[in-house]
C-alpha cells in the first residue's frame, strides 16, 4: 500500500509517502513540505497547500490519505487557521477519490512511539527505526507527515487483527471457554 500522511498547516504543510503492508517493512517514497508566504492572504496560502497537495496526489496515486486532526491550541486564531488548512487537504483528497483517514496528534505519537504524550524527539526517533533511515526525515514537519502515514499503516495492521479474531465464518476466541459454571458453546451448535 501507498499511503500520504500530511501534517497540515498554513506556513508549512509537511507531507510524506510510505509504501508497505500493515505488519512491515515500510518504505519512504517521498516527504516534503509546502511552504506559504506569511506576508500573503490566507486564501493564496490556503490554495498553495490545496495545489501543493493535489500535486502529490496526483503524481504518485496513494491508496489512502491520512490526516492529522486540529489540536487545540491556546491561541483560537492558531486552531481555526490550521482548520482551514486541514480543510484544503481533505479537499484535494476528496475530489481525487482517495479514502482519507484522520488521526489526533495523541493517537499518532501512541501509535509511532507507544505513548501519546511522547515528545517529538521520540516520535522521529521511531519513524527512522521503522523506516530503517539513519537519522528521521526533514524538515521536522515532514517527518511528522511519515509519522501519520506510519500510523495509518500500522492501524490497517490493528483493523486486520480484529476482523481475523471476529470473523463469523470462525469460533469465537472465547468459544468453549469456562465462564462461571457453564460452558460457552463455538457458534453455530
Amino acid at each position: 500500500m501507498l499511503i500520504l500522511g500530511v501534517d497540515p498547516g498554513t506556513a508549512v504543510t509537511g507531507y510524506g509517502l510510505v509504501r508497505g503492508e500493515p505488519l512491515g517493512p515500510y518504505a519512504l517514497v517521498e516527504c516534503g513540505v509546502i511552504r506559504t508566504k506569511a506576508h500573503e492572504p490566507l486564501p493564496a496560502r490556503l490554495r498553495e497547500i490545496y495545489e501543493g497537495i493535489r500535486a502529490v496526489v496526483t503524481q504518485h496515486g496513494p491508496e489512502a490519505v491520512a490526516v492529522e486532526d486540529v489540536f487545540y491550541a491556546r491561541n483560537v486564531r492558531t486552531t481555526v487557521a490550521l482548520g482551514h488548512a486541514r480543510g484544503v487537504v481533505l479537499l484535494a483528497a476528496e475530489q481525487a477519490g482517495v479514502p482519507i483517514h484522520e488521526y489526533t496528534p495523541a493517537s499518532v505519537k501512541k501509535g509511532i512511539a507507544g505513548r501519546g504524550a511522547a515528545t517529538k524527539e521520540q516520535v522521529q526517533f521511531m519513524v527512522a527505526r521503522l523506516l530503517r533511515l539513519k537519522s528521521a526525515p526533514a524538515p521536522s514537519d515532514a517527518a511528522d507527515g511519515v509519522a501519520v502515514a506510519l500510523c495509518c499503516l500500522m492501524e490497517g495492521a490493528q483493523r486486520g487483527a480484529a476482523r481475523l479474531a471476529f470473523d463469523p465464518g470462525r469460533p469465537h476466541p472465547t468459544a468453549g471457554i469456562r465462564r462461571s459454571g457453564t460452558i460457552v458453546p463455538p457458534p453455530g451448535r
